[in-house]
């Protein structure tokens, strides 16, 4: 037997007085959060009959995701991160902001405090013998077109297992492998040197995989490479790019793949190619400029305040 109860007076007042509203003390903002979200709630154990054994479930399943550090990868697979850039863009739109490159998740697994190198760096330190060698560089523009002189370019990414340093279980990483903030030459160009990541996947006995298995869904994604790119009078652009050829390129569990973010991996293999880079053998390139946009009447009204781990 279904019933409805949600539109009752003494629902309504309920959830007001389990919000807090009726209070003095506490922070207003949270109040309308929490009634908001309580609301959504109520409403759907009674329009969708949703049993007391489902309701535990759901926080037992809630429990387990903590416990298992899985909420930030839950997030971005449920599409919760890309709805959150859909708004920023619509924002954009509305206020008649240009993006250049476009913004996408940011992922879980940043970490601050990389090492700083001046226009070029080695991201990885060969440990991973099985990387194929990658080299990758670009400009970094202004609103204007201009190069950016000392824009400062954050990057990360995965290594051949799908592992990041500081999240490695294999313990084989050493900190800040493959992480690394690049400043910007005197005519706005990066460079790098690392290895091709490949993709990674949920932990498959994890809840987010648990969740996305009861979805019929995979929980996959495809090799990329993450960055933050600031420079002053400048909004701080978020960013990933996928590796071209990964056949999940365009099936990312994490919603992150946007056009303009897959930019074309060249093999190198000619002598001459790789005897300007300095190397031993044959190498994969690819080039990615970046333009980031102006502030918004002096403000970057899309800078992200969340945690993230520093070491």
């Amino acid at each position: 037997m279904s019933v409805q109860i949600f539109n009752t007076p003494e629902v309504q007042n309920f959830l007001r007085l389990a919000s807090g509203l009726d209070q003095q003390g506490g922070n207003p903002r949270t109040k309308q959060i929490v009634h908001r979200i309580l609301s959504d709630l109520f409403k759907a154990i009674d329009d969708l009959n949703i049993t007391s054994d489902e309701y535990w479930a759901g926080v037992a399943y809630l429990n387990r995701l903590g416990a298992a550090g899985e909420a930030g990868l839950l997030s971005p697979g449920l599409g919760l991160d890309r709805f959150l850039d859909m708004r920023m863009d619509a924002e954009d739109a509305a206020l008649g902001v240009v993006n250049g490159t476009p913004r996408t998740i940011e992922g879980p697994l940043y970490v601050a405090g990389a090492p700083v190198a001046q226009g070029f760096a080695r991201l990885d330190d060969g440990s991973d013998k099985a990387g194929k060698t990658l080299i990758m560089h670009g400009t970094v523009y202004d609103a204007g077109g201009k190069p950016l002189p000392g824009a400062q370019v954050e990057v990360w990414h995965a290594n051949t297992k799908g592992f990041y340093s500081h999240f490695d279980p294999t313990g084989e990483q050493k900190p800040f492998n493959m992480r690394r903030t690049i400043i910007a030459d005197a005519q706005g160009r990066y460079k790098f040197q690392s290895i091709v990541p490949v993709g990674y996947g949920c932990p498959p006995d994890g809840p987010t995989q648990g969740l996305l298995n009861q979805l019929g869904r995979h929980g996959n994604r495809p090799a990329h490479i993450h960055f933050f790119i600031t420079a002053p009078g400048h909004r701080k652009l978020t960013t990933q790019i996928n590796i071209d050829g990964d056949p999940l390129v365009f099936d990312d569990f994490a919603y992150a793949t946007r056009d303009g973010l897959v930019p074309p991996l060249v093999e190198r293999n000619d002598d001459a190619s790789i005897k300007a880079e300095g190397l031993s053998g044959p190498f994969a390139e690819i080039v990615f400029d970046i333009k980031l946009s102006a502030l918004v009447d002096g403000v970057d009204n899309q800078i992200v305040d969340r945690p993230r781990l520093a070491a």
